[in-house]
């Protein structure tokens, strides 16, 4: 089968398509990885075929936070690149898989006829239970169908007159509402954990929930890796980890100075995770803190650690959860307020923080809960067991198998709203 994959964004929006890739590849399937440059040279070490996109300037957007006008604008500038680069690679593949933030993948795949397959790290699709995973709070369990509501206006604000202009140039009849376009011309798969996330009732569309796509094989430095146990081995006291992944914040640097404040108070070890923006190595040769200053796998990091704190990244918080490690979120954009308020939910860790709006006090209290608190470390246990027996990676790989050989035509030409 002959499988086209379109993925962008930071590590946790494209290590799990380079998970998925490889594993297609390994099962003979024809697969084609579109991804962004940055990502070039993981997919050469996975020996994939990739394409890359002409449309990304991802490096652009990471170089400091993005406002939402930035957002709006660059989702618009990617669009027609989309509908000129995709559908000829389309038209020689047999199926598109793609995340839901490719607002133009629908649109092409209705022109090519091929099925398609649009994943979510979150659940986002509307319904009646399960807020919106993309405001800039922790979720509100009160008039979802209107937050939905909501959102979808926006939505259609931001992106509808781009799309149907698009779809005018290529004969195609205009849209009224694209919330419900997109996940009413797709399978809907969630790339997320049904006991991490939520399930609504009330989706009305064609949707699956398999699990995150762990990507634990991609290179690292076995040297780093190394001094790492071996600090965190070298004596009994409990270790913190700390990272914002590919995130930046003007506060990062200060917030992990109060962090290292904290842990020599308390006689833990601090481990930061430096990320794409060097957070913590202002920090540099300080006893009882160890620099991670280069990407390995959270397999091979987390379980080594007592507890976890992260940017609420929907990679980061599958992966603590994984290891059965208490976490807390300090989150900064899009669905990792979401995240950040599951995992006080579900009691794996304290509420989220603000990175520039906790004093350290205060933000002392939230880590001796988070490193102490017994109920936390049990329900965080009990949630690593679920996690691991999805095997959210082969499932995912199967789904789309299962797909290829069905091949329904209805749900992939279905009629336009």
């Amino acid at each position: 089968m002959k499988i086209l994959l379109v993925t962008r964004g930071s590590q946790g929006d494209v290590y799990p398509y380079l998970a998925l890739a490889r594993e297609l590849k390994s099962r003979g399937n024809d697969v084609l990885l579109s991804l962004p440059r940055l990502f070039e040279e993981q997919a050469k070490a996975a020996e994939l075929n990739y394409f890359l996109q002409a449309f990304d300037d991802i490096a652009g957007m990471v170089e400091e936070k993005p406002s939402v006008k930035d957002l709006i604008e660059w989702t618009n500038r990617i669009i027609k690149s989309q509908f000129d680069e995709l559908i000829p690679l389309l038209e020689e593949r047999d199926m598109l898989v793609c995340s839901n933030t490719e607002f133009a993948a629908a649109h092409i795949a209705e022109y090519c006829g091929k099925p398609h397959i649009r994943t979510g790290y979150a659940p986002l699709l509307p319904g009646k239970t399960v807020p919106p995973a993309v405001f800039p709070f922790s979720p509100k369990r009160f008039l979802v169908s209107a937050q939905w509501k909501f959102l979808n206006t926006g939505l259609n604000m931001m992106v509808k007159k781009s799309l149907n202009g698009e779809r005018l140039r290529f004969n195609m009849p205009p849209i009224r509402d694209q919330g419900e376009y997109a996940p009413s011309h797709a399978l809907n798969y969630l790339m997320c954990s049904r006991y991490l996330g939520e399930i609504d009732p009330a989706w009305k569309y064609t949707w699956e929930a398999g699990g995150y796509c762990f990507n634990d094989g991609f290179p690292y430095n076995e040297i780093v890796l190394h001094n790492f146990l071996e600090f965190v081995k070298k004596d009994g006291r409990p270790t913190l980890f700390f990272t914002l992944g590919s995130c930046n914040d003007n506060e990062r640097n200060s917030f992990c100075a109060k962090l290292d404040n904290i842990c020599r108070e308390e006689n833990y070890k601090l481990v930061v995770g430096c990320g794409w923006w060097k957070t913590g190595t202002h920090l540099q040769n300080r006893d009882g803190l160890f620099l991670l200053n280069t990407a390995i796998p959270h397999a091979l990091i987390f379980p080594h650690c007592d507890a976890v704190i992260h940017h609420g990244g929907s990679g980061t918080t599958h992966s603590a959860a994984r290891s059965g490690k208490p976490q807390m979120a300090a989150p900064l954009l899009i669905d990792q307020f979401y995240w950040g308020g599951r995992i006080f939910e579900l009691q794996v860790g304290p509420k989220s923080v603000k990175l520039g709006k906790i004093n350290e006090k205060i933000l002392k209290k939230r880590v001796l809960d988070l490193m102490g608190n017994p109920l936390y470390k049990k329900n965080a246990a009990d949630l690593a067991e679920k996690i691991r027996s999805e095997k959210g990676l082969m499932g995912m790989a199967d789904y789309i198998e299962r797909v290829g050989k069905e091949n329904k035509p209805g749900l992939r030409l279905a009629a336009l709203p």
